[in-house]
Protein backbone atom coordinates (compact mmCIF):
# COMPACT_ATOMS: atom_id res chain seq x y z
CA UNK A 1 0.00 0.00 0.00
CA UNK A 2 1.35 3.43 -0.97
CA UNK A 3 1.10 6.17 1.60
CA UNK A 4 -0.53 9.42 0.58
CA UNK A 5 2.81 11.25 0.73
CA UNK A 6 4.25 8.79 -1.78
CA UNK A 7 1.56 8.94 -4.43
CA UNK A 8 3.50 11.30 -6.69
CA UNK A 9 6.57 9.05 -6.72
CA UNK A 10 5.46 5.51 -5.82
CA UNK A 11 8.41 3.24 -5.07
CA UNK A 12 8.80 -0.37 -4.18
CA UNK A 13 10.51 -1.46 -1.01
CA UNK A 14 14.28 -1.16 -1.25
CA UNK A 15 15.78 -4.41 -2.50
CA UNK A 16 19.03 -5.98 -1.24
CA UNK A 17 20.62 -5.01 -4.55
CA UNK A 18 19.60 -1.37 -4.05
CA UNK A 19 21.03 -1.43 -0.52
CA UNK A 20 24.31 -2.85 -1.79
CA UNK A 21 24.51 -0.28 -4.55
CA UNK A 22 23.89 2.58 -2.09
CA UNK A 23 26.48 1.21 0.35
CA UNK A 24 29.08 1.02 -2.42
CA UNK A 25 28.41 4.61 -3.46
CA UNK A 26 28.75 5.85 0.13
CA UNK A 27 31.96 3.86 0.58
CA UNK A 28 33.42 5.20 -2.65
CA UNK A 29 32.50 8.77 -1.74
CA UNK A 30 34.26 8.40 1.60
CA UNK A 31 37.38 6.62 0.40
CA UNK A 32 37.88 8.55 -2.85
CA UNK A 33 37.67 11.75 -0.82
CA UNK A 34 40.13 10.58 1.82
CA UNK A 35 42.61 8.62 -0.28
CA UNK A 36 42.04 9.73 -3.84
CA UNK A 37 40.79 7.65 -6.74
CA UNK A 38 44.15 6.06 -7.58
CA UNK A 39 44.92 5.46 -3.91
CA UNK A 40 41.75 3.46 -3.32
CA UNK A 41 41.32 -0.16 -4.39
CA UNK A 42 38.05 -1.86 -5.24
CA UNK A 43 38.83 -4.33 -2.46
CA UNK A 44 38.89 -1.48 0.07
CA UNK A 45 35.61 -0.10 -1.24
CA UNK A 46 33.93 -3.49 -1.04
CA UNK A 47 35.22 -4.00 2.51
CA UNK A 48 34.00 -0.56 3.59
CA UNK A 49 30.58 -1.28 2.08
CA UNK A 50 30.55 -4.84 3.47
CA UNK A 51 29.83 -6.08 -0.03
CA UNK A 52 31.26 -8.65 -2.41
CA UNK A 53 34.01 -7.17 -4.59
CA UNK A 54 32.25 -8.50 -7.68
CA UNK A 55 29.25 -6.29 -6.94
CA UNK A 56 31.25 -3.24 -8.06
CA UNK A 57 31.56 -4.55 -11.60
CA UNK A 58 27.98 -5.84 -11.52
CA UNK A 59 26.42 -2.51 -10.49
CA UNK A 60 28.84 0.02 -11.97
CA UNK A 61 31.02 -1.74 -14.52
CA UNK A 62 34.14 -0.98 -12.48
CA UNK A 63 35.79 1.68 -10.32
CA UNK A 64 35.36 4.48 -12.87
CA UNK A 65 31.63 3.84 -13.05
CA UNK A 66 31.52 3.97 -9.27
CA UNK A 67 33.22 7.37 -9.31
CA UNK A 68 30.55 8.59 -11.72
CA UNK A 69 27.83 7.24 -9.42
CA UNK A 70 29.41 9.05 -6.46
CA UNK A 71 29.39 12.29 -8.47
CA UNK A 72 25.73 11.78 -9.35
CA UNK A 73 24.95 11.17 -5.66
CA UNK A 74 26.56 14.53 -4.82
CA UNK A 75 24.52 16.26 -7.51
CA UNK A 76 21.24 14.75 -6.29
CA UNK A 77 22.01 15.54 -2.65
CA UNK A 78 23.00 19.17 -3.19
CA UNK A 79 20.22 19.78 -5.70
CA UNK A 80 17.74 18.76 -3.01
CA UNK A 81 19.28 21.14 -0.46
CA UNK A 82 19.86 24.03 -2.88
CA UNK A 83 16.50 23.65 -4.60
CA UNK A 84 14.65 24.17 -1.33
CA UNK A 85 16.89 27.07 -0.31
CA UNK A 86 16.84 28.93 -3.60
CA UNK A 87 13.22 28.46 -4.58
CA UNK A 88 14.06 28.13 -8.24
CA UNK A 89 10.71 26.48 -8.86
CA UNK A 90 12.39 24.04 -11.22
CA UNK A 91 15.31 21.65 -11.41
CA UNK A 92 18.56 23.51 -10.76
CA UNK A 93 20.05 22.10 -13.92
CA UNK A 94 17.43 23.95 -15.94
CA UNK A 95 17.61 27.41 -14.36
CA UNK A 96 16.49 30.09 -16.75
CA UNK A 97 16.64 33.85 -16.42
CA UNK A 98 13.75 35.02 -14.22
CA UNK A 99 11.01 37.12 -15.69
CA UNK A 100 11.27 40.86 -15.05
CA UNK A 101 9.76 41.75 -11.71
CA UNK A 102 9.45 38.10 -10.70
CA UNK A 103 10.54 38.94 -7.14
CA UNK A 104 10.57 42.21 -5.23
CA UNK A 105 13.95 43.46 -3.97
CA UNK A 106 12.86 42.80 -0.37
CA UNK A 107 11.75 39.26 -1.19
CA UNK A 108 14.97 38.55 -3.09
CA UNK A 109 17.08 39.85 -0.22
CA UNK A 110 15.14 37.72 2.25
CA UNK A 111 15.73 34.70 0.02
CA UNK A 112 19.46 35.41 -0.12
CA UNK A 113 19.61 35.42 3.68
CA UNK A 114 17.57 32.22 3.87
CA UNK A 115 19.79 30.53 1.27
CA UNK A 116 22.94 31.54 3.15
CA UNK A 117 21.54 30.19 6.40
CA UNK A 118 20.60 26.87 4.82
CA UNK A 119 23.98 26.66 3.13
CA UNK A 120 25.72 27.03 6.49
CA UNK A 121 23.43 24.43 8.04
CA UNK A 122 24.35 21.86 5.43
CA UNK A 123 27.98 22.63 4.57
CA UNK A 124 29.18 23.50 8.06
CA UNK A 125 27.10 21.30 10.37
CA UNK A 126 26.07 18.25 8.31
CA UNK A 127 28.41 15.25 8.78
CA UNK A 128 27.63 14.09 5.23
CA UNK A 129 28.93 17.38 3.84
CA UNK A 130 32.45 16.56 4.99
CA UNK A 131 32.73 13.56 2.69
CA UNK A 132 31.13 15.46 -0.18
CA UNK A 133 33.52 18.40 0.17
CA UNK A 134 36.55 16.10 0.37
CA UNK A 135 35.48 14.32 -2.83
CA UNK A 136 34.86 17.62 -4.63
CA UNK A 137 38.20 19.10 -3.51
CA UNK A 138 39.96 16.06 -4.98
CA UNK A 139 38.13 16.60 -8.25
CA UNK A 140 38.94 20.32 -8.28
CA UNK A 141 42.64 19.50 -7.81
CA UNK A 142 42.65 16.81 -10.51
CA UNK A 143 39.57 17.32 -12.72
CA UNK A 144 37.91 14.34 -14.34
CA UNK A 145 34.56 13.72 -16.01
CA UNK A 146 33.09 13.45 -12.50
CA UNK A 147 33.81 17.15 -11.92
CA UNK A 148 32.03 17.98 -15.17
CA UNK A 149 28.91 16.27 -13.84
CA UNK A 150 29.12 18.09 -10.51
CA UNK A 151 29.78 21.46 -12.18
CA UNK A 152 26.93 21.09 -14.66
CA UNK A 153 24.51 19.67 -12.09
CA UNK A 154 25.32 21.83 -9.06
CA UNK A 155 28.02 24.49 -9.30
CA UNK A 156 26.89 26.39 -12.36
CA UNK A 157 23.11 26.34 -11.83
CA UNK A 158 23.36 27.14 -8.10
CA UNK A 159 25.75 30.02 -8.72
CA UNK A 160 23.59 31.28 -11.59
CA UNK A 161 20.45 31.19 -9.43
CA UNK A 162 22.18 33.14 -6.65
CA UNK A 163 23.29 35.70 -9.24
CA UNK A 164 19.69 36.04 -10.39
CA UNK A 165 18.57 36.67 -6.82
CA UNK A 166 21.34 39.23 -6.44
CA UNK A 167 20.07 41.10 -9.50
CA UNK A 168 16.53 41.10 -8.11
CA UNK A 169 17.82 42.30 -4.73
CA UNK A 170 20.16 45.03 -5.94
CA UNK A 171 19.46 45.80 -9.57
CA UNK A 172 23.00 44.82 -10.56
CA UNK A 173 23.09 42.60 -13.67
CA UNK A 174 23.11 38.91 -12.78
CA UNK A 175 25.85 38.01 -15.25
CA UNK A 176 28.12 40.98 -14.63
CA UNK A 177 31.64 40.14 -13.53
CA UNK A 178 31.14 41.95 -10.24
CA UNK A 179 27.97 40.04 -9.38
CA UNK A 180 29.50 36.68 -10.20
CA UNK A 181 32.55 37.43 -8.06
CA UNK A 182 30.37 38.69 -5.21
CA UNK A 183 28.40 35.45 -5.20
CA UNK A 184 31.63 33.47 -5.13
CA UNK A 185 32.67 35.38 -2.01
CA UNK A 186 29.35 34.57 -0.32
CA UNK A 187 29.78 30.86 -1.07
CA UNK A 188 33.50 30.87 -0.28
CA UNK A 189 33.11 32.17 3.26
CA UNK A 190 30.80 29.24 4.04
CA UNK A 191 33.03 26.62 2.41
CA UNK A 192 36.01 27.76 4.47
CA UNK A 193 34.28 26.69 7.68
CA UNK A 194 34.23 23.16 6.26
CA UNK A 195 37.68 22.91 4.68
CA UNK A 196 39.26 24.81 7.58
CA UNK A 197 37.14 23.03 10.17
CA UNK A 198 40.02 21.82 12.36
CA UNK A 199 41.69 25.23 12.40
CA UNK A 200 38.40 26.96 13.20
CA UNK A 201 37.63 24.61 16.11
CA UNK A 202 41.10 25.03 17.60
CA UNK A 203 41.08 28.80 17.31
CA UNK A 204 37.53 29.09 18.64
CA UNK A 205 38.04 26.52 21.40
CA UNK A 206 35.19 24.38 20.05
CA UNK A 207 35.16 20.60 20.37
CA UNK A 208 32.77 20.27 17.44
CA UNK A 209 30.74 22.38 15.04
CA UNK A 210 27.14 21.45 15.71
CA UNK A 211 23.86 23.33 15.72
CA UNK A 212 24.91 25.94 18.28
CA UNK A 213 28.21 26.69 16.58
CA UNK A 214 26.59 26.76 13.14
CA UNK A 215 24.12 29.38 14.43
CA UNK A 216 27.08 31.60 15.35
CA UNK A 217 28.52 31.14 11.87
CA UNK A 218 25.13 32.06 10.39
CA UNK A 219 25.09 35.26 12.48
CA UNK A 220 28.46 36.37 11.14
CA UNK A 221 27.90 35.38 7.51
CA UNK A 222 24.52 37.11 7.39
CA UNK A 223 26.11 40.20 8.93
CA UNK A 224 28.60 40.09 6.06
CA UNK A 225 25.78 39.83 3.54
CA UNK A 226 24.02 42.77 5.18
CA UNK A 227 27.19 44.85 4.97
CA UNK A 228 27.70 44.04 1.29
CA UNK A 229 24.08 44.88 0.46
CA UNK A 230 24.32 48.11 2.46
CA UNK A 231 27.48 49.14 0.62
CA UNK A 232 25.89 48.42 -2.76
CA UNK A 233 22.54 50.04 -2.02
CA UNK A 234 23.44 52.92 0.28
CA UNK A 235 21.26 51.49 3.05
CA UNK A 236 21.64 49.09 5.96
CA UNK A 237 19.43 46.03 5.47
CA UNK A 238 19.51 43.85 8.57
CA UNK A 239 16.73 41.38 7.85
CA UNK A 240 18.87 38.28 8.07
CA UNK A 241 21.20 39.32 10.86
CA UNK A 242 21.15 37.58 14.22
CA UNK A 243 22.47 39.42 17.24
Amino acid sequence: MIKLSDTRNPRRETSPADLTRAALVRAALKLFGRQGFDGTSTREIAAEAQANIGSIAYHFGGKEGLRTAAADFIVETIQAVAGQALGAGQALGNVQAPAAGSASPDAARAQLFAALERMVGFVVASPQAGEIVQFVLRELSHPTAALDRIYDGVFEPTHRRLCQLWEQATGEPAESERTRLTVFTLIGQVIYFRIGREAVMRRMGWHDIGTAEAAKVVAVTTDNLSAILAARMGSKPRMGSKQ
